[in-house]
């Protein structure tokens, strides 16, 4: 699926609550800075895959799963959200501009919190 693109600093800022966010990605849309790189839109485009995968309900409740059990193993906002097994494959293939279109179904199990 092809995402829909918006960039917006205001929204962004917004829900920068913990750290500056640079995009977030609400099924089926991807929002971004005005600014944003290939990279993170490449970023963003990986969690779209993902959450298809999951009927986009299964991705935020696993997403707010992961980020929880981070929070409560780490004890820190930044490793919590590093840690999310969706952000590590994100993070990972961000800059492989081909990844999508060989990317595997669930490539995300292959991670742990």
């Amino acid at each position: 699926m092809k995402p829909i693109i918006i960039k917006s600093d205001k929204f962004l800022d917004a829900i920068s609550w913990f750290f500056k966010v640079g995009g977030i990605t609400l099924f089926p849309f991807i929002i971004v800075r005005p600014n944003a790189r290939k990279k993170t839109i490449n970023h963003e485009s990986i969690h779209i895959s993902q959450a298809s995968e999951l009927f986009v309900i299964g991705f935020y409740l696993l997403y707010l799963y992961d980020w929880v059990v981070g929070l409560i193993k780490y004890k820190d906002t930044k490793i919590a959200y590093k840690k999310i097994r969706f952000e590590q494959e994100a993070y990972r293939y961000e800059r492989s501009w081909a990844y999508l279109k060989k990317r595997k179904k669930y490539n995300w199990l292959q991670y742990n919190v």
